[in-house]
């Protein structure tokens, strides 16, 4: 299972937000490259960083921070936030990106996210379905969509992808533990690698994921809060 640390920017800044509220923003640190040099003397090898600015502005803000932390670190980068359009995924990928992780233009544009799933491949995209109320949001989470998100996954999964991060919103930023009923759901309809994202507050959680199938989980907030050591999640590496 792969433990994947998060880093989200904002204004070039290292901040987290709680179920995606840009009203209820904590800044953790102004370095997101110091940050990113601890995650990897700590052995942990993945990082996901979303450009905050860019999820608000449906481009890519902080290049500049992708580029400083790829070059500047060993780290395996997936890369989202505001990726729209064909110029922005190439951006990712030049600034030194792993794989892009993408949900709206998935949801708003698919045949344009059909078209790069073909173009760069399954192994580079990350279909990110974050969901309140299992219905995808996109736009920052600023808007609501009807597409429910086991029909959103499974579609794009007989298309050709491979990798899914899925976000319970309700449970971002709250250290409320994450959402295993929809990740055990999710598993039993579809055979895509997993990626768990919100509510994660400790190592059990990670057990508890890894029980239900996923592949990966991304925990940021706990980090931040010293709820989980990163000496614990080298372990669990």
């Amino acid at each position: 299972m792969k433990i994947i640390p998060a880093i989200d920017v904002m204004n070039g800044k290292c901040i987290r937000l709680t179920k995606g509220d840009f009203g209820a923003v904590k800044m953790y640190n102004n370095d997101p490259l110091a940050i990113a040099k601890t995650f990897e003397d700590n052995g942990l090898k993945f990082l996901h960083l979303v450009d905050l600015d860019g999820a608000k502005e449906s481009r890519i803000v902080n290049w500049n921070v992708l580029e400083k932390i790829a070059s500047g670190t060993s780290l395996e980068i997936d890369f989202g936030g505001g990726i729209k359009s064909s110029d922005d995924i190439k951006l990712a990928f030049s600034m030194g990106s792993s794989k892009v992780n993408i949900g709206s233009a998935a949801a708003i544009f698919p045949e344009l996210f059909k078209s790069w799933l073909s173009e760069y491949g399954p192994e580079k995209i990350i279909l990110a379905a974050d969901s309140a109320d299992r219905m995808i949001k996109v736009s920052g989470w600023a808007q609501s969509t009807n597409i429910d998100v086991m029909d959103f996954i499974t579609s794009w999964e007989m298309t050709g992808i491979k990798y899914v991060s899925c976000t319970d919103i309700s449970k971002d930023g709250t250290l409320d533990g994450p959402s295993l009923d929809l990740y055990r759901d999710i598993k039993e309809k579809s055979s895509v690698s997993l990626i768990a994202s919100g509510g994660i507050s400790s190592a059990g959680d990670i057990v508890a994921l890894r029980s239900c199938g996923c592949d990966g989980a991304i925990i940021g907030k706990a980090i931040y809060e010293g709820k989980i050591k990163l000496k614990e999640l080298s372990e669990l590496c």
